[in-house]
């Protein structure tokens, strides 16, 4: 199978790690949906990364689609539970938590870049807002546990991850490990994990 994708994005990154946590065979091709000659719309009607090419042509799209249906290619590990409907719900929750930080970091990003005249202050300062909001939940949910959910990694923590990766890079001068040190231990050790090593090289 094939993933596209770019390295900047949050939600190609949480499915690379969690094609990466599980082993899955793959590989992975940077294509900027906007450059001339992208394969992305030609597999993906919305045009949007991350798209996952299955090796009979089917394209997967949409990163929750995508990291549900590689979890269940093998077992190991689970990364999302499938015989305790509490905890699947508690996973799915933080990977939504996750995804929405990512949703409004974009959309500041997006905001931003447009000419100063034309940027819409209250739509930065709402998403930021919430981005805020967000992260004293997260510090909250996790406390002092070692992983986001149960005693070991699941889709929650690699969500996460990503959401966090991706305000380093367009939020830095948000220090949320400052105003959250649980999360920045947690951080630290997610980031020495193999797979998360891998997708920050690239």
């Amino acid at each position: 199978m094939k993933l596209l994708g770019t390295n900047t994005s949050p939600y190609v990154r949480k499915v690379r790690l969690v094609l990466l946590e599980k082993s899955v065979p793959h590989d992975y091709v940077v294509d900027p949906p906007r450059e001339p000659g992208s394969l992305v719309a030609r597999v993906n009607p919305l045009g949007r990364i991350p798209a996952l090419i299955l090796d009979d042509e089917t394209c997967v799209f949409d990163s929750p689609v995508i990291a549900e249906y590689a979890d269940s290619l093998n077992d190991n590990p689970v990364l999302i539970p499938r015989n305790d409907a509490q905890a699947r719900m508690r996973v799915k929750r933080w990977e939504a938590l996750a995804d929405g930080i990512m949703d409004s970091a974009v959309a500041v990003r997006t905001e931003s870049t447009r000419p100063a005249e034309k940027q819409e202050a209250g739509n930065i300062d709402r998403n930021n807002n919430a981005i805020t909001r967000a992260l004293v939940y997260a510090a909250d949910q996790l406390g002092t546990c070692e992983c986001c959910e149960g005693a070991s990694i699941t889709l929650a923590d690699l969500a996460l991850a990503s959401a966090l990766v991706y305000l380093d890079l367009r939020q830095a001068e948000r220090d949320w490990r400052s105003a959250h040190p649980n999360l920045a231990a947690w951080f630290a050790r997610m980031s020495a994990r193999a797979s998360v090593r891998t997708t920050l090289a690239g």
